[in-house]
Order: structure tokens, then C-alpha cells, then sequence
């Protein structure tokens, strides 16, 4: 496995072949630091407002990351003041097709950073609005700058909890604070927001990227890919099962993983004092190691 080095970070990017109705490839920039990647939201002119470009942008990104197994975790922000303002206004009409309930079709829905297998930490560098606040939730930690405001802003525009926000919000935060936030539309501030469960973490403004890197690499150098990936399945299936249903699971991978060499290696590795050699996701359903 490749260790993180100590020195300047590796500007590789993740191959993404560029054809004429690509997005372009700088609307989300992509940065390698050894075993993690760093994606940027990158239309600090806009707050990073979402379009379609940096959707299909960002997806690409997250769809080679999980098919490079010397990828082991992702660490998404903002570029300039903001993580993202939201859906950009101007944008709205620009969809590829209408389905027969007149709403956009979308190869992959903006949920779609959640079938991703390794660990999608939010450095929220700045205001998070909207549909760029549900991008966040998408993620599995968050780290937010102090003073950072985030708000659902849906009502405050006549809309509905979109993308799933009435399913994500009330499992972090608890039903009622979830409809505080979504009727209300209110800007919280980080510190707020850590309060509630709706971020993991805050920290100073010019230490929020650095101290999510720090994190990821941690994950990278140290965790089991497959059992992050597997942790990760457990834990969103287990929100709609019943508990019997999960200890019967948890008994059936631990049998798995007992089998697999990531076991051996992580005991190994700690009785050695040494960083463990754990093996990269190859595919989906493959077994440790």
C-alpha cells in the first residue's frame, strides 16, 4: 500500500476521459495525497452553486475513485468563501430531459455519493445552502469552519425537503430539530450545527481542509478498506431493520471476515507495531483483502 508522504502532495488526478459533451475538468478539481483525494468544488464565483456540469463533474470523480482501490477515502470542499450555495438559479431550466411527470432525468441521482463504498468526508469551508447542505449530508463526517452558516432554505423558496433531506436529517439530528430546519429554512452556524449532531466537528476557518485530510489519512493508513465499506452498508441498512435482523447480519460478515486476510493483517500489524498492509476495494461484493 502506498503511505502518505510527508512531503509536497502528489498532484496526479484520476484519469476521466474527456469527450465533446464532458463536463469541464475544472469545474471540480481533483488532487492526490497519497492514499486520499481531494475534490474541490470549484465556482468560487458562484459559492459553488450547483449545475449540471459540476454534478456530472463530481460523480465522475467519485466513480473513478471507487474503481482505483489505491484510493482509500475522499475529502470533498468548496473552493473560495463557500462549500455550496445551492442549486445555481440559473441553471434550473437547463436539464438533459423531462420524464412523463415532467421532472428531470439524471443518469445518477444527486444521491448518488451515498453507493460510494470509501469513506466521503465534507470539509465545509464555508456557507452551505440547499441542495449544497443535502451534498454535505451525503457525505459520512463532516467538518465544518467555525462560523460556517448552513441552512436548508427550501421553504424559504417554496420548495419541499428535497433529495431525501426528510429521510437524512431526522436520523442525525432527531425528528423535531429535522423539522425546525426544514420548515424554518434558518441559518445555523457551525457551532450550532455541532450542537444538533449536523456536523462532527468544528474548526478554525484556515484548518477545516487540513484537519479533514488529516482524518481521511488516518482512515487510509490505518482501516481496513473492506471493513470500512462493509461498516458503512451495515450501518445504512441497519437504520430501516429491525435489531435482530442486524445482529444476524454482523454474525454473518464476522464469519466473512474471520475468513479473509484483513483479520490476520490488522492483528499482525498491531502486534508487529507497524501500519497495517490491508489490500484496496478491487469490486463490489469482494471479500477483505
Amino acid at each position: 500500500m502506498t503511505q502518505p508522504s510527508s512531503a509536497q502532495p502528489s498532484s496526479a488526478q484520476p484519469s476521466v476521459t474527456q469527450h465533446d459533451d464532458s463536463p469541464p475538468h475544472d469545474i471540480v478539481l481533483a488532487e492526490r495525497r497519497g492514499p486520499v483525494l481531494l475534490l474541490t468544488l470549484n465556482r468560487p464565483e458562484k459559492l459553488n452553486a450547483w449545475n449540471n456540469a459540476l454534478e456530472d463533474r463530481y460523480f465522475d470523480l467519485l466513480d473513478d475513485a471507487e474503481a482505483d482501490p489505491d484510493i482509500r477515502a475522499i475529502v470533498v470542499t468548496g473552493a473560495g468563501r463557500g462549500f455550496c450555495a445551492g442549486a445555481d438559479m440559473t441553471d434550473l431550466q437547463q436539464v438533459d430531459r423531462l420524464d412523463e411527470n415532467g421532472l428531470p432525468v439524471r443518469a445518477r441521482p444527486k444521491s448518488h455519493p451515498l453507493s460510494v463504498r470509501k469513506p466521503l468526508i465534507a470539509a465545509i469551508n464555508g456557507a452551505a445552502a440547499g441542495l449544497g447542505l443535502v451534498e454535505a449530508l451525503f457525505c459520512d463526517v463532516r467538518f465544518a469552519a467555525a462560523g460556517a452558516k448552513l441552512t436548508t432554505s427550501f421553504a424559504r423558496r417554496g420548495l419541499i425537503a428535497e433529495y431525501g433531506a426528510a429521510w437524512l436529517l431526522p436520523r442525525l439530528v432527531g425528528q423535531s430539530r429535522a423539522l425546525d430546519l426544514l420548515m424554518s429554512g434558518r441559518v445555523v452556524r457551525a457551532e450550532e450545527a455541532l450542537g444538533m449532531g449536523l456536523v462532527d466537528s468544528v474548526v478554525a476557518p484556515e484548518d477545516v481542509l487540513d484537519a479533514a485530510l488529516a482524518y481521511a489519512q488516518d482512515l487510509a493508513v490505518h482501516c481496513s478498506p473492506w471493513a470500512m465499506s462493509t461498516i458503512k452498508s451495515q450501518v445504512y441498512a441497519s437504520m430501516d431493520s429491525p435489531f435482530a435482523d442486524a445482529v444476524e447480519e454482523a454474525d454473518r460478515l464476522m464469519q466473512v471476515s474471520l475468513l479473509g486476510p484483513d483479520v490476520r493483517e490488522g492483528v499482525a500489524s498491531y502486534l508487529e507495531g507497524r501500519p497495517p498492509a490491508f489490500a484496496g476495494l478491487v469490486g463490489p461484493g469482494s471479500t477483505p483483502g
